[in-house]
């Protein structure tokens, strides 16, 4: 059986506020691209410091609760040794610990097999930098 490695970086933007950045049609699509109908992983990296990467339902609240449960744990007050950037921005550099900056997800049939309420997503709280880069990896 012949493997393939394919992989791809995408340009975000996320703007100025924190927020969880959902990447499924973006996979997705990659996905259409080069599976080609086969078996495999996807594997989805963030390269930053500063962002991490989940797998949750969006769109009825529960990536708002996302960022009140890190507000939460990580508050962006200045108790963070870390200190350059926007107050609290230490925080920022401590989620990766908690959502990790890598998912690797299976691939049935070329396509993501995700639950039926489950989305890719990117996590940023860090309003000093809008712009990010995802690299979709395709092994299969």
């Amino acid at each position: 059986m012949t493997h393939t490695f394919t992989t791809r970086t995408l340009d975000i933007t996320t703007g100025s506020r924190e927020t969880v950045y959902d990447l499924t049609e973006a996979c997705a699509e990659f996905l259409r691209e080069v599976a080609a109908g086969r078996d495999g992983l996807l594997n989805v990296f963030a390269p930053h410091a500063t962002t991490g990467l989940a797998v949750l339902e969006t769109g009825a609240g529960s990536d708002d609760d996302l960022l009140a449960a890190l507000h939460d744990l990580l508050p962006a007050d200045d108790r963070w040794r870390h200190r350059h950037g926007t107050p609290g921005h230490g925080r920022d550099h401590v989620l990766p610990a908690i959502v990790p900056p890598h998912a690797t997800l299976p691939v049935i049939g070329g396509r993501l097999e995700l639950g039926t309420w489950q989305s890719v997503v990117l996590v940023d709280t860090n309003v000093d930098n809008p712009h990010r880069r995802v690299r979709l990896s395709f092994l299969g």
